[in-house]
């Protein structure tokens, strides 16, 4: 079975509010086994809610409705639903009673609108609303020769939330026949999304019965798999093979087989081969630090390092002679080099990164670096003791400062964890 959510409110139209309300009922239909296939924001406006109302009821099993109940004229929710379904409403006289009974208890006269709140449609069983004076309602209902599950819901997240769990979801359960969703995701470092895909989709074609999702970002593609069966096992089996017929095509370029991040792979191969790590940054401003720093547990393999921004600090934090700095330039494969180096030996790590590029906008600053391109980073990689030896790479990472800034991190990350499998 497949829903759709309808959020209703201008508001949610404007850059100054989001709906957030879709990612929590999409969480918890997907627990059920049921697919969210269309989101759907829409205006206060009873023509165009009517009309969205009625494009979802012709493809959607479970249609839910979020904002729209309260008291005001541009509540129109409860009159557009009545208007797609063909049914009417009718005013609860139980319910009026108990919204003037909340009033009273508040020593409040209730203004006449809030009675709109008490109207419910035909056949509709009224879900409580202990939060809040908007009762919620759903309905099962036949729809041409179609079954279709409709829920109406108030918009307020602390109302929203509690009703669903304790008055809609139960419904939902008692109702549906039971599914459960599995999900996998594979994530791989700085190849394009088109080459992932000319490899993957003759695999993922295969398996009709599980969704493939690709998304391409922030320098790493991830695919995302997703089925839904009778039992978890069958559906968790399901994902799982395809998954690892992926990973057997992609071979290394694969980083994650469960979600896991880049940062946190390379600290678990650390820790693996009881290594530590430093780094000195210039150009990524202690971003790849800060990556790193953000897993829980990093302090055991990832030592610190230094933002060796200013050139005077390459030379006092990591140790790079000022005459390599001054002939070759700060951004340079022997500076890359003497930082990494150097950055070991300050913090007695197993494994130093050396971090120096233009980030622009501007051009590098004057001398040796005058004529560089923005984008151009070097970044190496340096192991202490019998497993010793540097290695540089020369990259050029188009785009504004932060990508280039960002990209940076990612390839150091990616770098670093193709050197430690070859040191396998």
């Amino acid at each position: 079975m497949i829903a759709e959510i309808i959020a209703a409110g201008s508001e949610m139209l404007t850059p100054f509010r989001q709906d957030t309300n879709s990612l929590y009922l999409t969480a918890r239909l997907n627990e059920l086994g049921v697919s969210v296939a269309f989101k759907t924001i829409v205006g206060d406006n009873l023509k165009d809610l009517t009309g969205a109302a009625r494009v979802a009821l012709e493809r959607a099993d479970i249609v839910i409705f979020s904002g729209g109940l309260g008291p005001t004229e541009d509540d129109l929710t409860r009159e557009a639903v009545a208007a797609a379904l063909g049914l009417t409403l009718r005013r609860d006289p139980q319910i009026l009673t108990a919204m003037y009974k909340r009033f009273a208890a508040r020593r409040m006269t209730m203004p006449e609108n809030n009675s709109r709140q008490a109207d419910v449609l035909e056949g509709a069983e009224v879900m409580q609303n202990v939060n809040g004076s908007a009762p919620g309602q759903y309905i099962d209902t036949v729809v041409g020769r179609h079954r279709k599950i409709v829920v109406l819901l108030p918009g307020p997240p602390n109302e929203l939330k509690p009703m669903f769990e304790a008055e809609c979801r139960p419904r939902l359960i008692a109702t549906l026949p039971e599914r459960h969703m599995a999900r996998r995701i594979l994530r791989m470092a700085l190849l394009p999304e088109s080459k992932v895909d000319a490899q993957t989709a003759p695999i993922y074609k295969k398996f009709k019965d599980v969704d493939t999702t690709i998304l391409a970002g922030s320098g790493e593609i991830q695919l995302h798999f997703v089925c839904s069966k009778p039992t978890e096992a069958e559906a968790q089996a399901r994902v799982d093979e395809l998954a690892e017929t992926i990973e057997q095509k992609m071979g290394e370029a694969v980083f994650s087989s469960h979600g896991e991040s880049l940062e946190e792979v390379v600290l678990l191969m650390l820790g693996l081969r009881h290594m530590t790590l430093a780094a000195a940054e210039s150009c990524t401003g202690g971003l790849l630090a800060q990556r790193l720093t953000a897993v829980p547990g990093s302090s055991r393999y990832f030592l610190g390092g230094a933002v060796v921004y200013a050139d005077r600090l390459k030379t006092t934090f990591a140790e790079v002679p000022e005459e390599l700095v001054r002939t070759e330039g700060p951004v340079s494969e022997p500076v890359a080099r003497a930082l990494a180096e150097g950055i070991c030996r300050r913090t007695g790590a197993s494994v130093g990164i050396g971090i120096t590029g233009i980030a622009g906008p501007g051009p590098g600053a004057p001398g040796p670096d005058a004529n560089k391109p923005i984008g151009l980073v070097y970044i190496a990689i340096s192991y202490s003791g019998l497993s010793g030896g540097t290695s540089v790479s020369e990259l050029n990472i188009s785009g504004d400062r932060e990508r280039v800034r960002l990209w940076a991190s990612q390839h150091a990350l990616e770098l670093l964890r193709r050197s430690l499998i070859e040191r396998m």
